[in-house]
């Protein structure tokens, strides 16, 4: 059994670039900053950040380039992928990338501005969990 699954929570590190294939389907890529902080050896903290391209498809896409924007937060649940082609010089290039199955926004207020207020919980509004739509299912294809 096989399994390739990822969830990142991150920020946002520039604002989603959408585009349409030539069969029309949107898609839209952006970057995603994750943040590790740990301790070492000699007892000092650190922090690794590690940077991610994401892409998604479709609704997905639709709704990541309306809603997010540089420095926002968002949680990714995927799956990695890398792909190859070769440049203009011949040269066999790859790139690793995350291909989004679902989404989540960050609060509104952690927008751009990481040393904004927060608002209070009373205030804050319920973040939307948003997936792909993947069709509807027929009763009749459940096979018990």
């Amino acid at each position: 059994m096989n399994l390739n699954k990822v969830f990142l929570l991150g920020r946002v590190t520039n604002n989603p670039e959408m585009r349409s294939t030539a069969s029309g389907q949107q898609v839209c890529s952006f970057g995603l900053a994750t943040n590790r902080i740990y301790t070492d050896s000699a007892g000092q903290k650190q922090e690794k950040t590690d940077f991610h391209n994401i892409v998604l498809w479709r609704r997905l896409a639709e709704i990541a380039s309306q809603y997010l924007t540089k420095g926002g937060l968002v949680l990714i649940e995927g799956r990695i992928q890398t792909r190859s082609w070769q440049d203009s010089q011949g040269q066999k290039k790859y790139r690793t990338e995350i291909i989004g199955e679902r989404m989540q926004l960050g609060p509104k207020s952690a927008g751009s501005d990481f040393d904004a207020k927060q608002e209070s919980p009373a205030k804050q509004e319920g973040i939307p969990i948003i997936e792909e739509e993947e069709g509807e299912v027929d009763v009749k294809d459940i096979p018990f």
